[in-house]
């Protein structure tokens, strides 16, 4: 079992009264779509009684942080260090934020470990917190999750509670009761009064495996996996070792095809033979649902009949990454797959209590 996995620092847990911090470390959004952010925010703070609060570059034009990927580095770096903000969310993903990966100090986030919530190209971030040794939560960003059209999903709002409020196990996570991933254009200001047309969850499915197993939680966005492989962040074998890889497809990355060159990629590596499990979130908004068994035929193609790894536990259509509501996934915990009752659960605190 990989000793970086179990030895993650966990972040206190969040309560009402906390500051967290906005930090925009990719694409520019909350310029362009300035009421998209303040209800996120809006809808962030009363949830859960907390404040957001902006760093000195987090409303900047994207054109603005394109060019200053020094500028984001130094905001991530201000929030973990002042000892007034409690935790961290990422504003909006994007495509770019590999580029504040020279500007970053590792050290920064192992000596002030504290909660970081984002999802997407975010994933950069929570791998140079999983470098630190401190757990970080694949989770909704402030313009896509929490600034959901009509309001919150009970089934995120829930899974935030349990994840980054409570310093209890975080138990056994049900599938949502329905999902979208409709796209409602962010320039209408009155769009954001429209729910979102949700379609019924037909359940998550279990490609291969038996019984239980269990393994600590590592993963992220493919594309942006892709791009940090070769990077100082990107974990030794051995960091994978008995783990559970959660992975899922954005925009950048939709093609069954290519998803499959990816898995190949890690097998080539070793990665996936020295894992205990995969979690796979469903397809974003631009694969059809028609489409959706090519990325489980990807997986059975590469694991199952080209690496022979046939006890491998498989479970995909879940309820994370680019499509609402999602559940939270802490890096480093331990979570068990059941494949005969094709259910998850995290069986540990993601967070600990406040002194």
């Amino acid at each position: 079992m990989s000793v970086l996995l179990k030895n993650l620092v966990r972040p206190r847990c969040l309560q009402a009264g906390d500051l967290v911090a906005a930090v925009s470390l990719s694409w520019g959004g909350a310029a362009i779509f300035p009421h998209r952010y303040e209800t996120g925010k809006s809808q962030f703070e009363q949830a859960y009684g907390i404040r957001v609060v902006e760093m000195k570059h987090t409303l900047k034009s994207p054109a603005w942080i394109a060019q200053n990927p020094a500028a984001r580095a130094d905001d991530l770096m201000e929030a973990f260090t002042n000892p007034e903000i409690s935790g961290i969310v990422s504003v909006i993903g994007g495509d770019d934020s590999v580029l504040i990966l020279p500007y970053l100090d590792i050290g920064v986030i192992e000596k002030n470990p504290k909660l970081f919530v984002g999802y997407s190209d975010t994933t950069v971030t929570h791998f140079a917190c999983l470098k630190a040794g401190v757990t970080s939560f694949y989770g909704p960003s402030i313009m896509a999750g929490f600034a959901e059209n009509a309001g919150l999903h009970s089934y995120m709002r829930h899974s935030i509670e349990k994840t980054m409020f409570s310093p209890e196990p975080v138990g056994t996570i049900m599938p949502a009761q329905g999902w979208t991933t409709e796209h409602l254009d962010w320039a209408s200001p009155e769009n954001q009064k429209q729910a979102r047309k949700m379609n019924p969850n037909t359940g998550w499915v279990c490609l291969q495996g038996t019984g239980r197993t269990q393994g600590r939680l590592i993963g992220g966005c493919v594309s942006t996996m892709q791009m940090i492989e070769d990077t100082n962040i990107w974990p030794e074998l051995d960091v994978w070792r008995d783990g559970i890889l959660f992975c899922e497809v954005s925009e950048e990355l939709s093609s069954a095809d290519d998803f499959k060159l990816w898995l190949r990629h890690m097998g080539e590596k070793g990665i996936l033979q020295v894992l205990n499990g995969i979690l796979f979130g469903r397809p974003s908004g631009q694969t059809p649902k028609a489409d959706w068994h090519l990325f489980d035929e990807a997986f059975l193609s590469v694991i199952r009949d080209e690496l022979s790894l046939t006890s491998l536990a498989i479970l995909s259509h879940l309820d994370f990454g680019h499509t609402d509501p999602m559940f939270v996934l802490p890096y480093g915990v331990m979570a068990e797959i059941d494949c005969d009752k094709t259910s998850l659960a995290i069986l540990e605190k993601a967070v600990l209590p406040r002194s």
